[in-house]
């Protein structure tokens, strides 16, 4: 058996114990004496440990096994957590999390032994139990192996197996060679995790002292996990019973080993011995210790066929990419739909019922199987956000500022695509809202607020469109410094200055390099690295807005598309080329007389029910071919970013269609109001326009 086989498997669930360590530990520092917290701490280190132990990770199994030994006398009442202990687990975290971050590279955890964590760990062990803290590697063995084999016969079940004639010959025969035939009986904790993985293991280690003969139940039924927690083995051996027993209880998660000495009836002896002597084939002597192998390195296990294994659950993890072959896959299957429906507007097959049935009925199924494939990409922001308690604690450390945050909305599904990109521009905000939004706690008492400064964090569904807002109660972002800076910078001109509205002067933050930091700190300047975000959220797709209001704080929104492969679009004629229009953005369409276009401040704009909306002429931006006539009524579609309405002048409706965004790649570098392109029934090719970013 090759245990690379679980690397995935180990990858995954240890990424989810460490998760849940971050958020108990952070529980634990306020809740010192929370029993389920420490029990839940405990559990998942003992799980880790038992997890690395099984994958061969050495020095991730004796960071853990450390800490696991701290929560068990914490668990006993002989010590309490302090916070000297959580910022020790804390970094024993981020130990644990840089050994995975090797394995998932290359396999292996790594040279860095972290002794000083271990110190730290085991210091804290004696002192709270009262010993020297030099002597901090004496208690360092593990506390749920037996060393001793227990002389108790009903445990020893190994004694009740009935001995096959083959494994009899084999017995007499080691006994012909002065080598001893022990059996073991080993019991599992019955918390283990993968059952047959830790067989193997203990059979391997096993194997280096001697032959397996038997095993009971089967090496198959081990490795299919069908035991319950204990099995029973026969190895011939040079060792003593008292010597294996030892060597089995070291590997973790073996809660008993239990061993003696197999010996065979005088009678069964003589006849056995007997027909040895008279077997002339008689040659095979059994080795006293052979390489490490499979399960099924023991010698009597039967060769059954492995039955199918019982289901654990109804959900898979599935690869990325895998996910990414079946969305393609129904985009093509949209186009070729697509195809199908510009086909059927020819004259000669309007008139065919039947097949515009089919065409109903295939629209009704790509429709389905897009929904389905959706939901197969959604993951719930949970995954990213989950590790941002832990990175506000340390910064309130770090800034000396008392601060908390406030989570809501972790729940709310994400294009997995967009989970993967969205953690780093969230970050940047929080960090930037922790270090530049919140006042110091003196500050902030002599402004009359809570001493402790707040930051939240909400995620929740608007339409098509996923809302996340990262607000803070701090001082609010001054524009006046910013105006000021702006223009010592060169940024803009003093006349630029004056015609500039507030939220102006807010989007000179997401420029590139521009700080109203008087100093740069390690932790984040507002400002810096603010174009990286908007940068980063718009080629998702997404868009980002900032809200401030001096001295009560400032709140940052991040609108994001649901997916980016599949949309709803509008699609519209400018000139004689064809464009599509997100419908998520579209607020309505509108037929308006050319005579009610009024020119504010050299902007055209039009009174739509009482609200002055600036339009936007597609074609002359987009330098399409105008027409000859220009029409008495124009045609507008209202689009909507935020709380800003704009209209967009375009020529024709076409309708709405479902299109799949296929990138243009580098070939439009410089144009932002073409997202992307798609390719219509026909063969033609649309470009994508994303009209948010002349609003």
């Amino acid at each position: 058996m090759d245990v690379s086989q679980y690397l995935e498997i180990f990858i995954d669930e240890t990424k989810e114990h460490l998760q849940n360590l971050n958020e108990h530990i952070l529980i634990l520092e306020r809740e010192p004496e929370n029993e389920n917290t420490i029990n839940e701490i405990f559990r998942a280190a003992h799980s880790l440990k038992g997890m690395a132990g099984t994958m061969g990770y050495k020095r991730m199994q004796r960071l853990t096994h450390d800490m696991e030994n701290v929560f068990s006398e914490i668990r006993n009442g002989k010590m309490k957590a302090t916070s000297e202990l959580v910022d020790i687990l804390f970094r024993g975290l981020d130990a644990l999390e840089a050994y995975l971050a090797n394995i998932q590279n290359d396999a292996t955890e790594g040279e860095e032994d972290n002794e000083d964590i271990i110190t730290a760990l085991n210091n804290f062990l004696n002192a709270g139990l009262g010993k020297p803290v030099e002597d901090n590697k004496a208690d360092v063995k593990s506390t749920d192996t037996v060393g001793a084999p227990v002389a108790g016969g009903e445990k020893m079940k190994f004694k009740n197996i009935k001995i096959e004639e083959h494994e009899k010959k084999a017995i007499v025969k080691a006994g012909m060679m002065d080598l001893n035939v022990v059996g073991l009986t080993i019991y599992i904790q019955e918390y283990c995790v993968l059952k047959g993985a830790r067989a193997f293991m203990i059979n391997r280690t096993l194997e280096e002292y001697g032959e397996i003969i038997k095993l009971s139940p089967s090496a198959q039924d081990l490795e299919d996990e069908k035991y319950d927690f204990d099995y029973s083995a026969f190895i011939i051996t040079k060792e003593t019973p008292q010597k294996l027993a030892q060597i089995a209880s070291d590997v973790s998660e073996v809660k008993e080993v239990v061993a003696d000495y197999i010996h065979l009836s005088d009678t069964d002896v003589a006849s056995i011995t007997e027909v040895i002597k008279q077997d002339e084939t008689s040659s095979s002597v059994p080795k006293p210790a052979k390489e490490a192998g499979s399960l099924k390195a023991g010698g009597a296990a039967p060769n059954a066929k492995a039955a199918p294994k019982p289901v654990a659950n109804r959900s898979v993890r599935v690869d990325i990419d895998k996910l990414d072959v079946l969305m393609n896959l129904v985009s093509e299957l949209i186009i070729a739909k697509n195809g199908l429906i510009s086909i059927s507007s020819s004259k000669d097959i309007m008139l065919d019922t039947g097949f515009h049935e089919q065409i109903e009925y295939l629209e009704r199924v790509t429709t389905n199987l897009h929904e389905s494939v959706m939901k197969t990409r959604m993951v719930p922001i949970e995954s990213v956000v989950n590790r941002f308690p832990r990175m506000i604690r340390d910064l309130s450390k770090k800034l000396g500022k008392e601060m908390e945050l406030y989570m809501t909305g972790e729940d709310t599904e994400l294009d997995r695509t967009v989970i993967d990109e969205i953690g780093d521009p969230l970050m940047h905000l929080l960090r930037n809202a922790a270090d530049h939004g919140l006042e110091s706690n003196e500050e902030r008492e002599k402004a009359g607020k809570n001493p402790v400064g707040s930051i939240y964090l909400d995620a929740y569904q608007d339409g098509n469109n996923v809302v996340i807002e990262v607000r803070d109660d701090g001082g609010g972002i001054n524009t006046e410094k910013i105006k000021k800076k702006a223009i010592e910078k060169g940024t803009i001109t003093e006349e630029q200055a004056e015609r500039m509205t507030d939220k102006d002067i807010i989007n000179i933050l997401f420029q590139p390099s521009f700080s109203t930091a008087e100093k740069v700190t390690d932790v984040s300047g507002r400002g810096v690295g603010l174009d990286v975000v908007k940068t980063k959220i718009e080629a998702l797709g997404g868009e980002i807005e900032a809200i401030t209001k001096l001295g009560e704080g400032s709140n940052f929104i991040i609108r994001l598309p649901l997916t980016l492969a599949i949309i709803q679009a509008l699609m519209v004629i400018i000139g004689d080329e064809k464009y599509a229009l997100p419908l998520s953005s579209i607020q309505t369409v509108e037929n308006i007389p050319a005579s009610e276009v009024k020119t504010i401040q050299g902007k055209e704009v039009i009174n739509l029910r009482g609200s002055i909306v600036p339009i936007f002429r597609l074609g002359n931006i987009l330098d399409c071919k105008e027409q000859e006539n220009p029409p008495e009524e124009l045609l507008i579609v209202i689009v909507k970013k935020g709380d800003r309405l704009a209209g967009m002048l375009v020529d024709e409706l076409i309708g709405q269609q479902e299109i799949v965004i296929k990138s243009i790649g580098k070939y439009i570098k410089n144009h932002k109001i073409i997202s992307g392109a798609t390719i219509l029934g026909n063969g033609e090719v649309a470009l994508i326009l994303d009209v948010n970013s002349l609003v």
